[in-house]
């Protein structure tokens, strides 16, 4: 819309005004003419005469002003053939991403506590974009390996386009083909929030607020050969080419030679694309959310004593992980699921400190993105039977709407320049905490903190850095707006980043990634007291943490 020619702006004017003023037509004459039929006999020829003029008079106003509307189009496309309309502060669905268009439907909306292979899923979300075209928007981000779409489902107010301000969210289910619960929540969660959303206000209030983006399964192949009732094993858990996908991803500890799946890479692009502030990972298999880091910088033989691998944002993990437990009706009791399996305080655990993993899904979102993201084990049972997904629907729903609310805590604001243009890919850092992000196209930036007074740096590429004071509050996130100044010719300022194997370089930069990644971003880390390990011991390492993950989950 926002490339389109005013030329078209006129036609489109053009063809509107016809129905527009027909509509207006009608209106008026009810509204002014009804009446007559209420008066009393001896005056109902007066008052006929009355609303007839008083017709004439608005129908020939308002032909009028519809008329000027149209000649102020065709005016402006006269005096500039090439001039465009001014850019609209949104952003549409990243380009590529295909959109199917549903028409329609009659068809009753309502979902079932069952399970839905990958021809059900996709009919159920395309019957959803058809019923509620005012709130969702189904695109897919790729293919899996035997060519399954890869489907999003946007939940939101403004589900098409980005409205500038508005953070995106995201869940990732079913990464593991044959955790089939989280799969069915995410189809009952889409349900649930466009069926409550004109009753409930705190619904409204989400939606109206967030753009949540849902990808129910990331691996709709595992889950096709995945059996029902099957609470342990591993048939499924991988995709296609037998690769696990929550290995997948570039790690920045330990060097991942894995070959990067179809289904990893659309994720990758996916999140390279949108901007996500918040995120969770759903899982199965163990009742408990974990945060990062997954992995360690320690040897192979430190890291299977199960030592914590904390992030500079630990407070902040560990409240998203809380907030995610304390609502759900069971993950807080921490009870373990088998005997054999540890118990878990509160629900919560760091995720190199139950075992550590190379690739994970969610070091990457954090470290390469800034993106806030958890891993959520929604069940014991990693498929149990669908007689019991009303359970765990009642059990998880609330604290899959309260966790995504959680998006609105901490700072929020915009990087500008002296004229007051967004300064875009702006590098922000709190003091202190050593894993950045980044401002987009608009110059927004957000940064999920609890409440205390921080120091935020900015840096921006041809601007004099930046550090601002912010205290943040409990009740609602602060507004912070930043205005950089243009530097001199010769500055070359910005964070430092440091990588495995390599000198230190500025972030504006950009040098390649590590481990053989081939997207254009680098992993959002400031300082070196996050270590790295490379070589045998990292082959080695990873071997065996596979064979652990196998057996918890």
């Amino acid at each position: 819309m926002g490339e389109q020619k005013l030329g078209d702006r006129t036609v489109v004017s053009a063809v509107l005004c016809s129905p527009i003023y027909s509509y207006v037509h009608r209106t008026i004459k009810y509204t002014f003419c009804q009446t007559a039929s209420y008066q009393p006999p001896s005056a109902a020829a007066t008052a006929a005469s009355t609303c007839q003029r008083m017709f004439e008079f608005r129908s020939i106003l308002v032909l009028t002003i519809l008329d000027f509307c149209v000649f102020s189009c065709t005016f402006a496309e006269i005096k500039s053939n090439n001039a465009t309309l001014e850019p609209r502060h949104y952003q549409p669905l990243p380009s590529g991403y295909s959109n199917p268009n549903p028409s329609p439907t009659t068809e009753p909306y309502s979902l079932d506590f069952t399970y839905h292979n990958h021809d059900q899923l996709t009919r159920y979300l395309r019957l959803t974009s058809a019923r509620y075209p005012d709130l969702t928007a189904l695109y897919s981000i790729g293919r899996s390996v035997q060519g399954r779409d890869l489907w999003v489902m946007v939940v939101s107010s403004s589900p098409y386009e980005h409205m500038v301000g508005k953070p995106d969210v995201k869940y990732v289910a079913n990464m593991h083909g044959n955790e089939a619960v989280s799969r069915e929540l995410m189809l009952h969660l889409i349900h649930y929030l466009v069926t409550s959303y004109a009753t409930d206000p705190y619904i409204r209030w989400l939606l109206d607020n967030t753009r949540i983006h849902i990808l129910p399964s990331m691996n709709p192949d595992g889950f096709e050969v995945a059996k029902e009732g099957t609470c342990d094993g591993s048939q499924g858990r991988n995709n296609a080419h037998g690769f696990d996908l929550n290995r997948n991803f570039p790690d920045y500890f330990k060097q991942n030679n894995k070959r990067t799946q179809p289904e990893t890479e659309a994720v990758k692009e996916w999140i390279s694309k949108i901007q996500f502030v918040l995120s969770g990972g759903l899982h199965g298999g163990a009742l408990v959310a974990s945060y990062p880091f997954d992995n360690t910088p320690n040897s192979m033989f430190q890291s299977y004593i199960s030592a914590p691998s904390l992030t500079p944002d630990d407070d902040v993990f560990r409240h998203l992980s809380l907030t995610y437990s304390s609502n759900h009706l069971k993950m807080s009791r921490g009870v373990s699921c088998k005997s054999t399996s540890p118990a878990f305080p509160r629900g919560i655990t760091n995720g190199a400190a139950w075992y550590p993993l190379t690739g994970g899904m969610q070091d990457y979102n954090y470290i390469w993105y800034g993106c806030m993201e958890t891993t959520l084990e929604l069940s014991c049972c990693k498929y149990p039977p669908a007689s019991e997904l009303p359970k765990y629907w009642q059990d998880n729903k609330v604290a899959l709407v309260k966790y995504l609310g959680e998006a609105h805590r901490g700072i929020h604001g915009f990087v500008m320049d002296e004229n007051g243009n967004p300064v875009e890919k702006a590098s922000l850092k709190v003091k202190s905490r050593d894993v950045g992000f980044q401002s987009t196209k608009y110059g927004e930036f957000w940064r999920i903190l609890l409440p205390g007074v921080y120091r935020l740096e900015v840096y921006g590429k041809g601007y004099v850095p930046k550090e601002v004071e912010v205290v943040v509050v409990e009740e609602h996130p602060t507004a912070l707006n930043i205005t950089l100044k243009v530097a001199g010719p010769k500055r070359n300022d910005g964070p430092m980043i440091y990588r495995p194997g390599s000198k230190p370089s500025y972030h504006h930069s950009q040098p390649p990634l590590p481990h053989n990644d081939h997207h254009h971003h680098g992993p959002q880390v400031h300082s070196s007291t996050i270590k790295t390990e490379t070589g045998l011991f990292s082959t080695i390492s990873s071997g065996l943490s596979n064979f652990v993950s196998n057996i918890f989950g």
